[in-house]
């Protein structure tokens, strides 16, 4: 029973979030619907469909506000990236080759590398920036100027044909917008739409969408998916602790692992899944651009924004976090396993024109053995220890710890 009712938490986490984040995805996709493919599948799909993994990280540090609760908070943004950078390309991959629309599909090798480089280049600085025994507001203002950096060059990356493009389509009756507002629309009742949590039914109905309409519908999924992930960080707390109390239940026991370990597996799978129902949607709809490079801009904003901006808020109002010596050292292996697995993603990625069955099931195994040597981290198998000394010894030989 004492991991029983976390799970039941986190399982109406993950729906809330999957059924608000629809909403969410609309109204930014209205918002940002002058951006070219690619560039919008980086930003404001990446920004809008990582939103769980800022609040998450947000409430992990200032509800425990302690190293705990920020070591949640690591757990929750690099978990969510590993996920994003192996899980959602590969089940988008197969969604599409499920459904018969394709055999293997052709990403842009551009955006991947832009995508990809920058990932590796922000997880490098990352795991350089975020050491030692004591974080203060700069680390978190560093992080949050490596997304602006990155988001600047995006917005510059839209060359003049692509723009001239969407100015066109806009002044010959914007066809593509107008595509997108009937895509928007959704009839039904009021009612219905608070039991199923769909927003854009409640917001827009059977109405077209317009800049007001989709502003509320954005403010209201914000405050929703806050929410929820409120109630994902305590079922994480008391999913780790060895005892924890349910208001008028009494009292249980939980796994007594790490939160880190609870974080990387059940609190980024969550925060994850808005990411995860963007890609399918925009591969099943030709946009393979866009479903790669979502995931990929996700992972920059979670590791950047999703983090950094939590830091810098709460060490501004708390001072510096201290670090314990065992979460200096769990830190760091999670950091620098983070960059070996991106680095070896980009590659999958980059080898061959393709992305295909072959290499989605790659993807997914990959992952599956991730979680092994999650699960077995936190029992203390010899195996995966040995692994963790081999980490934190190649880290220590260059000086980051």
């Amino acid at each position: 029973m004492g991991i029983i009712i976390p799970l039941i938490l986190i399982a109406i986490a993950c729906l809330v979030i999957w059924r608000v984040g629809d909403g969410f995805m609309t109204a930014s996709e209205y918002i940002g619907r002058n951006l070219s493919d690619g560039v919008r599948g980086a930003s404001i799909n990446a920004v809008a469909s990582s939103m769980p993994e800022v609040f998450t990280s947000l409430f992990f540090l200032f509800v425990l506000s302690d190293a705990t609760g920020f070591s949640g908070g690591i757990g929750t943004t690099a978990g969510s990236a590993i996920f994003n950078g192996m899980v959602i390309p590969a089940v988008s991959v197969l969604a599409v080759i499920g459904i018969g629309l394709t055999k293997r599909i052709e990403v842009s090798k551009k955006v991947l590398l832009r995508d990809g480089i920058a990932l590796i280049i922000t997880e490098a600085i990352f795991l350089v920036l975020i050491s030692g025994s004591s974080l203060d507001w700069w680390h978190g203002l560093i992080l949050m100027c490596v997304y602006i950096v990155y988001i600047s060059y995006m917005f510059i990356s839209m060359n003049n044909s692509q723009k001239k493009a969407i100015f066109e389509a806009e002044q010959n009756g914007g066809s593509v917008d107008k595509k997108e507002e009937e895509e928007s629309e959704a009839d039904g009742s009021f009612f219905r739409g608070l039991v199923t949590f769909d927003l854009e039914r409640i917001f827009i109905g059977g109405r077209k969408i317009d800049d007001a309409r989709a502003w509320a519908l954005l403010l209201f999924a914000t405050v929703s998916i806050a929410l929820v992930c409120y109630l994902l960080v305590i079922a994480c707390d008391w999913m780790g602790a060895d005892v924890y109390e349910v208001p008028y239940l009494g009292e249980f026991h939980g796994l007594n692992i790490p939160l880190m370990f609870v974080a990387l597996v059940l609190a980024s799978a969550a925060s994850s899944f808005p990411d995860t129902i963007i890609s399918i949607k925009d591969a099943q709809r030709g946009k393979y651009d866009d479903a790669i490079s979502n995931a990929l801009g996700s992972n920059i904003f979670d590791v950047c924004f999703a983090l950094g901006f939590p830091l810098f808020l709460f060490t501004i109002l708390h001072g510096p976090i201290h670090m314990p010596e065992e979460l200096i050292d769990l830190s760091a292996e999670l950091r620098f396993l983070l960059l070996i697995l991106t680095i070896i993603c980009v590659l999958i990625y980059t080898t061959g024109k393709y992305i295909g069955r072959g290499k989605a099931l790659l993807l997914l195994g990959l992952y599956f053995l991730f979680i092994l040597y999650i699960i077995g981290r936190s029992s203390g198998n010899e195996i995966t220890t040995s692994i963790s000394e081999f980490l934190i010894g190649a880290l220590e030989a260059v000086g980051i710890r």
